[in-house]
């Protein structure tokens, strides 16, 4: 499954370990603050809806950073646009260790996230445009694993600060913690280019000459309708998860009374669990393709999440349900990014990314609602079972809306959508 890292060359592998840091890394900025949160609560008297309102206002700054980051990367550069953000959202992930109270704290988290957000788009149109497009899919897949890297780094980071410093002083230790992730900037500086791709659009002058003209290029007439169904796939994959584990603890621990997902056991198990659904879709995306292997990851999700909300299960069967939960759940992100950036020419390929990824990511916030509206009329499991269920749809007609893109060179500039889905083997490698 990993042969192709034997098989690639140097500069493809420099390029990897600094975009597989770098996702660790945001992994880590995020996961950091979920287990600071009791802590935090504690320190500010905060309610959980302030917390609450923390993760969401970073959510949607996170999102805005996606389209931002893609852009500036269209202008500036793949490269410079990553040192920018590590550098961005590592600042305020150590500034947040200094905050004494819960406006300080919600402002640094929404600088934080934004620079999280960018990070990902810089980082995900630098890996596709400088790997070989025979491996694409299985390297974005590896990369995006990076993210179960990142949570498990988080956890034991989590563990050994809290066994060694004192309860109301950890989580400030924690937080100066990140401000390491930035000395990964030297070695980016240092070890990896600018995709041939990117170099090229520099020597012919064909960059865009400001922020907006590039953002504004992916509603061209010829990139539309790629921009509208690729934002209605991003909001049906981000609305999907976030409907399910949003809500999945507290239909498990009222409607169930379990308490499996307290254990550390479970953690591990969707942990790793996340990290397999990556790989395993890497590998799939390119041996079926981009939209069959969307479609097989969406299924799957909708029969798991039917399983947990109406399946008479105990605490033993729910640890073992949850690893395909966490797999199938990582599978379709995992697709997203290799699609994505071969949906859009050079010019606009980060604006394309940043935003189809980040436009589900903003919206998604109405599955969640919308469960929770429903569940005053019927068992918190079935509105959750029909949210996943039409979230899931949505991306499931997304992806068969867009062509299939496997193997396509990114040197070349993206054809319309109509000469893709009746050019499908002419696009394979």
């Amino acid at each position: 499954m990993f042969s192709w890292y034997r098989q690639v060359t140097p500069r493809e592998r420099k390029t990897f370990w600094a975009c597989f840091g770098g996702w660790s890394l945001d992994a880590l900025e995020v996961q950091m603050f979920g287990l600071a949160i009791p802590a935090l609560i504690a320190a500010f008297a905060l309610t959980k809806g302030d917390a609450g309102l923390i993760s969401g206002v970073t959510l949607v700054t996170s999102a805005l950073g996606g389209w931002v980051g893609g852009t500036l990367s269209d202008r500036y550069g793949r490269v410079r646009t990553l040192q920018l953000m590590i550098l961005w959202f590592s600042f305020f992930t150590f500034l947040s260790a200094f905050v004494t109270g819960f406006n300080q704290l919600l402002v640094v988290k929404a600088l934080q996230g934004f620079g999280i957000g960018g990070e990902w788009a810089a980082g995900a149109v630098l890996m596709a445009e400088t790997i070989n497009p025979h491996y694409r899919g299985k390297v974005m897949g590896t990369v995006q694993s990076a993210w179960a890297v990142g949570w498990g780094l988080a956890v034991g980071v989590f563990t050994l600060i809290y066994t060694w410093v004192p309860q109301d002083m950890a989580w400030r230790v924690m937080f100066l913690v990140g401000l390491l992730p930035s000395f990964l900037i030297i070695w980016v500086r240092r070890n990896v280019e600018e995709p041939d791709s990117f170099q090229r659009l520099q020597k012919e002058n064909a960059i865009p000459q400001s922020f907006f003209k590039s953002l504004a290029g992916i509603f061209r007439p010829e990139l539309i309708r790629v921009t509208l169904f690729g934002g209605l796939l991003g909001l049906g994959a981000h609305g999907g998860y976030h409907a399910v584990m949003t809500w999945l603890p507290t239909f498990l621990k009222t409607e169930r009374n379990l308490s499996v997902l307290n254990s550390g056991g479970y953690l591990a198990v969707i942990i790793i669990a996340f990290w397999c659904g990556c790989v395993a879709s890497g590998y799939l995306i390119d041996r079926i393709g981009r939209r069959k292997n969307i479609v097989l990851f969406a299924l799957c999700c909708v029969v798991t999440v039917q399983c947990y909300v109406f399946l008479p299960l105990t605490n033993t069967q729910m640890l073992f349900l949850g690893f395909p939960l966490g797999f199938f759940a990582a599978g379709i992100p995992a697709s997203l990014g290799a699609l994505f950036n071969e949906l859009y020419p050079a010019d606009v390929r980060g604006a394309g990314v940043g935003f189809c990824y980040n436009f589900g990511r903003v919206l998604s916030a109405v599955f969640p609602f919308l469960v929770g509206h429903m569940s005053d009329s019927m068992s918190l499991g079935s509105a959750i079972g029909i949210d996943a269920g039409i979230a899931y749809g949505v991306a499931v007609l997304a992806a068969l809306c867009l062509p299939e893109t496997r193997g396509r060179d990114l040197e070349a500039n993206a054809p319309s959508v109509s000469a893709g889905i009746n050019g499908n083997q002419r696009a394979r490698a």
